[in-house]
């Protein structure tokens, strides 16, 4: 029992250059995926996989994101958020290099196991970001999400020459275990400098009263956030950008390779489209505050994806265009969708369950974006059916996007 005390008493605000570990955290929950698209189709030909099966494989994270994300909040409870992202480093590491070299059954075990990692990063960066960064939400979510965002550019640039350049896609998507294993020996210092802070506090946070405000404040918890409509508004703007950024970031190569591009200019097409969002995203908090609400800047981040399909589908040889204002929609989407979490919770304990809710149900529904186009892809033989569902997808974002900016049905 004191041990677990002693975990969740970790969790405080750091000091100095620890803070901004966070940002070295976000960099790492999203090469592990980023990476698979641009070598997609040699992991076909090599296993002798169809685009259904592909499909499948790009789907797996977005569905254990789904399955794991509500866990997430007894996962912190049980061990400390700054103990819960140490670990999901750890795994994945572990994770991405079991998919390199495990084998059949390694490839399968080793995507569930990082990806269900990454989950718990999802979730409780947003936490850390609002505990930490109190006094600048907006300003922080956007610095972490366009760290999220090249990270994810990054792995999409590298991974097709780093395939190239050691032999296969095993070495190339391996490469990516290194980086979190890295940050975790960082994360493990910063745990070690709060420990020596949390010496000095432990009597007033281990005190009965501090422990009876904590288990008032989690009973009913879950039940307020999931009778707000506001927190089915915030899933469903989660789900539908997600699904428009890992349909594209898994699918953007072939769809370029199937118009005539080369495999280096289809991977220049992909790290403009995940590129782009790291500035996009950075500007959309000075919108996240117009008229005291955020319509504007959750349809302002939305239209461009709606605009980057209908352009693939009428104008598709102007791929670099639609790539670029894709491009600022995913990143500027993700920065609205993750700072909603941390503007509707009401405290901690409510964001955690609110993130945790909303990127359950948010990626399950992304889950069926890239699934459904290698579907379709498969099934009709072209791109042209699959880019229709993705546009109307991308439209629906835009009604949602102005659902969701009013705050007033909290």
């Amino acid at each position: 029992m004191n041990s677990k005390r002693n975990m969740l008493a970790y969790d405080r605000s750091s000091t100095g250059l620890w803070v901004a570990l966070i940002f070295l955290v976000s960099l790492n929950l999203r090469p592990a995926i980023a990476a698979v698209g641009p070598v997609l189709a040699q992991m076909g030909t090599d296993l002798a996989w169809g685009e259904g099966v592909q499909g499948v494989l790009t789907a797996i994270p977005l569905i254990a994101f789904a399955a794991v994300s509500p866990l997430v909040t007894f996962l912190a409870r049980r061990i400390g958020i700054d103990i819960s992202i140490l670990l999901a480093l750890l795994c994945i590491a572990a994770g991405d290099f079991a998919r390199s070299f495990g084998g059949g059954v390694g490839i399968w075990l080793g995507t569930v196991v990082f990806a269900s990692a990454i989950a718990v990063g999802n979730v409780l960066v947003p936490v850390i970001a609002k505990r930490d960064y109190a006094g600048h939400v907006a300003m922080a979510t956007g610095v972490y999400s366009g760290c999220i965002t090249a990270g994810s550019a990054t792995a999409g640039l590298l991974s097709a020459p780093l395939a190239q350049m050691w032999g296969g896609w095993r070495a190339s998507l391996a490469f990516w275990s290194v980086p979190p294993l890295v940050v975790a020996v960082l994360w493990a210092l910063r745990i070690l400098h709060n420990r020596k802070i949390v010496v000095a506090s432990a009597a007033v946070r281990n005190s009965p009263s501090a422990q009876s405000a904590r288990s008032q404040s989690s009973r009913g918890v879950f039940a307020r956030v999931l009778r707000r409509p506001m927190t089915w508004y915030v899933t469903a703007f989660m789900g539908l950008q997600s699904s428009a950024f890992y349909t594209m970031s898994n699918w953007m190569p072939s769809i370029s390779a199937s118009i005539g591009y080369d495999a280096s200019t289809a991977g220049v097409h992909l790290f403009i489209f995940q590129g782009i969002g790291i500035f996009s995203g950075l500007l959309i908090p000075k919108l996240m505050n117009v008229r005291g609400n955020q319509v504007c800047a959750a349809l302002t981040a939305s239209a461009p994806m709606f605009i980057a399909g209908l352009g693939m589908l009428l104008l598709p040889h102007l791929m670099p265009v639609w790539a670029f204002v894709g491009g600022c929609a995913q990143g500027t989407s993700l920065v609205v969708a993750l700072a909603l979490i941390a503007l509707r919770g009401r405290d901690s304990a409510e964001t955690v369950v609110l993130s945790g809710v909303a990127q359950s149900f948010g990626y399950l529904i992304a889950s069926l974006g890239p699934l459904m186009f290698g579907v379709l892809v498969q099934a009709t033989g072209g791109h042209h059916v699959p880019l229709m569902v993705f546009t109307f997808v991308a439209f629906l974002q835009c009604v949602v996007a102005v659902i969701v900016g009013r705050p007033s049905k909290m």
